[in-house]
């Protein structure tokens, strides 16, 4: 392990936007995340956070409420803490846990918004139970979704949208809205996006990819 992980882990266990194994408030945060903001205000989550960049810009753009990236990666975990710390945004925080995790850190009924930002699309028909819009992964998010609760997906991968519309018609009965794009930057729904670009996402607009976006509200 690199040395530089090392001291980003080190940064990590001091920070409090970091809510991780080895803290206290690890084992005690499900239910418990309003009053780690100090507040009754909305709680967003960001799937696959990464470097945390939807998390720590929606987090500016929306202070009224609360934001937090989850990954599994200490070190990117790390990135998107050092931006919310240098910017005072104290409406945002990381929590370091796999996704099959979630309802483990997460009452039911405790998040009114998720986003997955260009997550890994598993390609291959055998790793399908592991894409993050898989049903399993659908049914947790729904527990942990208040009634009227959104769910985002962006992605460059035309096959992970088309396979996320598919699994959608499973749950049918349960969504209030949707609507979606397989070319996001020239379709009347841009805005939705908020103008925030992932490392991922700026790389592959350099490609000429086109960016597939999703977005279903359940009732």
């Amino acid at each position: 392990m690199g040395k530089n992980k090392l001291k980003r882990f080190a940064v990590n266990a001091q920070r409090r936007n970091v809510v991780e194994p080895g803290k206290e408030i690890y084992e005690k945060i499900k239910g418990n995340w309003n009053n780690f903001f100090d507040n009754k205000n909305e709680i967003i989550l960001e799937l696959g956070c990464g470097r945390g960049e939807y998390t720590t810009g929606l987090a500016s753009l929306f202070p009224q409420k609360n934001y937090i990236g989850v990954d599994i990666k200490g070190a990117r975990i790390w990135k998107g803490s050092c931006v919310a710390e240098e910017n005072n945004l104290t409406n945002a925080a990381f929590l370091r846990v796999r996704m099959y995790e979630l309802e483990n850190f997460f009452a039911e009924g405790e998040a009114d918004e998720i986003w997955i930002t260009f997550p890994d699309p598993r390609p291959v028909d055998k790793h399908e139970k592991h894409r993050l819009t898989y049903p399993r992964y659908i049914d947790s998010y729904l527990k942990i979704l208040k009634p009227g609760g959104v769910l985002h997906l962006k992605t460059d991968n035309l096959q992970l949208h088309e396979y996320t519309m598919m699994v959608m018609e499973n749950y049918k009965d349960r969504i209030k809205s949707i609507i979606h794009t397989e070319d996001l930057y020239n379709s009347p729904i841009l805005s939705d996006h908020y103008g925030i670009q992932t490392t991922y996402e700026r790389r592959f607009l350099m490609e000429n990819a086109l960016i597939n976006y999703l977005k279903v509200e359940f009732n």
